[in-house]
């Protein structure tokens, strides 16, 4: 894959498109927010164009998705940690010059990493926002259970398009 090149740029932007819709569509009110199915969409985004495009992927996607969801105040932060969770996931899942294996540690890694960030990110957020730790606190328990089943939607995904054989289509 070369860097920059229109290939990845464009499964970059389907991505983050898709991640906007994956959030806004289907939320679950947690503390200081909703958890979705977007997190889902940006490991798979991450999976198939890399750590440098996971930065758009997760933080463009989900900046978008706060924005047309009425959750203005968090576009900054969103746009930082999960930025920071699809380069940090993407750089782990697909490093340069390797192959994606969906099944190995290293797509294992890459995924509990970026969801770590999110939650790790997200818990400091609350706390900034809200002026409150109770508050970082509560939004907890949803963030982790959001992250499992982002990690969850993504095998399942990631196992669909590996049946179908999709990187050949796209790269």
């Amino acid at each position: 894959m070369k860097p920059f090149s229109a290939k990845p740029l464009c499964t970059a932007a389907m991505s983050m498109a898709l991640v906007c819709i994956s959030t806004l569509f289907f939320k679950i009110p947690i503390p200081l927010g909703y958890a979705h199915l977007g997190n889902g969409f940006i490991l798979a985004g991450c999976a198939l164009t890399g750590g440098p495009y996971g930065i758009l992927v997760g933080g463009v996607g989900s900046a978008m998705a706060d924005l047309l969801g009425g959750y203005s105040q968090w576009i900054l932060l969103t746009l930082l940690i999960k930025g920071l969770m699809g380069f940090t996931a993407g750089s782990l899942m697909l490093p340069k010059g390797k192959t994606f294996y969906l099944f190995s540690f290293r797509t294992f890694l890459g995924c509990g990493a970026g969801v770590i960030i999110m939650v790790a990110g997200y818990f400091l957020g609350g706390i900034l926002l809200s002026g409150s730790l109770a508050a970082g606190i509560a939004q907890a328990p949803g963030l982790i259970g959001e992250g499992i089943i982002g990690i969850l939607l993504f095998y399942v995904m990631g196992g669909a398009f590996e049946k179908i054989h999709l990187r050949k289509y796209i790269y």
